[in-house]
């Protein structure tokens, strides 16, 4: 029996209840492996139905039935987020199919190692297209079609601070500028709509990134060098998505929170 000396009053929402996300719609872009796909299921483990975009259709569809496993709905869409209107068009799917929109995170991005002297302009532009460009596109589209609580999520970088010894011009320069279009789409947003725009900077994490792109010896010795002194699991990052994403965070906005085991406190920018 409840103590009634203790019981919450009626409509009270409990520490944990502000975690939960029922009845609500996210959109994930980037959503068809690795921190897309486990913050899709995170997001529905909370209680939000899950709308996926990426280019790939293959790793839409099993990002969909790992969400559905949860119990929660999932719609794919095929979208390149360089391209304004395939935004537009996953936002629609969303409101289509779930007849609303909450939560965006804009997760999809790009990134390569190579010399600035060597980086073509070519080169250069794709990765500003996609992970600066793409989550202007995707906020803009969302923002169109999300009421008064929503909240966006942008997937910044530490590089965006500091500086980890591999040449990333295009890399950093997106996600420094991706912390920047978190700031002041939050003065734009969060007073006159009802939207705030927060951002996570993770660290170096196993992905399908992580693995392809970094040499294992490099990053090794990246992570032993920070306090938490070891690479973080893909969820410990979709946890605080999920986290900004709730109404646990509901006094947040603006703000870019690093996940990175203490490496911008032991390598300040």
């Amino acid at each position: 029996m409840t103590d009634p000396a203790t019981a919450s009053p009626p409509g009270h929402l409990t520490v944990l209840d502000r975690f939960r996300l029922d009845g609500r719609v996210a959109v994930v872009t980037g959503a068809s492996s690795g921190l897309g796909a486990v913050t899709a299921v995170a997001l529905a483990e909370a209680g939000a139905d899950v709308a996926l975009g990426a280019r790939r259709r293959e790793g839409l569809e099993r990002t969909a039935a790992q969400v559905e496993v949860t119990g929660r709905r999932a719609v794919v869409q095929e979208t390149d987020v360089s391209d304004p209107e395939a935004c537009q068009a996953l936002v629609e799917a969303a409101v289509a199919r779930f007849g609303r929109l909450d939560i965006l995170v804009n997760n999809a991005a790009v990134a390569h190692a190579k010399p600035a002297a060597k980086e073509t302009a070519d080169e250069f532009r794709a990765v500003i297209d996609v992970n600066l460009n793409g989550s202007y596109w995707m906020a803009q589209a969302a923002a169109r079609r999300m009421g008064t609580g929503g909240s966006i999520i942008n997937v910044s970088s530490v590089v965006s601070s500091v500086s980890v010894g591999l040449p990333q011009a295009a890399y950093a320069a997106s996600k420094a500028g991706l912390s920047g279009l978190t700031r002041d789409l939050a003065m734009q947003w969060t007073g006159r709509k009802g939207i705030r725009v927060n951002a996570v900077a993770p660290g170096f994490f196993l992905s399908d990134i992580g693995r392809g792109d970094l040499q294992m010896g490099f990053f090794e010795e990246q992570t032993r060098a920070t306090p938490i002194g070891r690479p973080a699991e893909i969820a410990e990052v979709a946890a605080v998505i999920v986290f900004l994403a709730s109404d646990a965070a509901s006094y947040i906005t603006g703000a870019t929170i690093p996940v990175d085991g203490g490496m911008s406190v032991a390598r300040p920018g």
